[in-house]
């Protein structure tokens, strides 16, 4: 397994899940009304596939051993780029989840913070992909050791392997396919 195109590949599925999320915030600025389920079931993939799944290699298998190995260059990268992008995404959802409380209580002017912290999320997601496909992974790729790479592929079949028994990826690519068939 190369770990590196499976999290290239994870950022494709990631891409039209905020494409999804574009299109129904543009629903809700038209003033159509506000699917919860449908919202939850968008937060649930972020969640859970985007951030768990996939940032959870990153950051579980990925990052630290370029920190490890790669010195204070990659450290910078990491620390102070990756893992804040990270955090702020995390932002994003946990404001996302409390403005649809809000919206849920009678506060309609909180379908602004809904918009805002979605659409904030779909951009900074673009903008980090890239620079995790056009810098990060290819810096990681030239740096790291050979058997340093093997080690992370070796361990990212292990997580995938325990992944698949649970379904991960086919419920959540699942899940994509369905909102894409509502929304785009």
């Amino acid at each position: 397994m190369n770990s590196i195109q499976l999290m290239i590949d994870e950022h494709v599925y990631i891409k039209r899940m905020l494409a999804v999320l574009r299109k129904y915030s543009y629903k809700i600025l038209k003033g159509e009304p506000v699917d919860f389920e449908d919202l939850y079931q968008m937060i649930d993939f972020v969640k859970n596939y985007a951030d768990k799944h996939h940032h959870g290699k990153e950051e579980d298998l990925l990052f630290n051993r370029m920190v490890e190995e790669q010195g204070p260059a990659a450290e910078k990268l990491v620390k102070n780029g990756m893992l804040v992008e990270h955090d702020l995404g995390r932002l994003h959802m946990q404001e996302l989840e409390a403005a649809i409380v809000r919206v849920k209580a009678g506060d309609d002017e909180s379908r602004l913070d809904i918009l805002a912290n979605a659409i904030s999320y779909t951009h900074l997601l673009h903008r980090h992909i890239d620079k995790e496909d056009g810098v990060v992974y290819k810096f990681a790729e030239k740096g790291l050791k050979p058997e340093t790479l093997e080690k992370i592929n070796s361990q990212c079949e292990e997580f995938e392997n325990t992944a698949s028994e649970n379904g991960i990826q086919a419920k959540y690519i699942r899940l994509l396919e369905e909102l894409e068939g509502k929304y785009i």
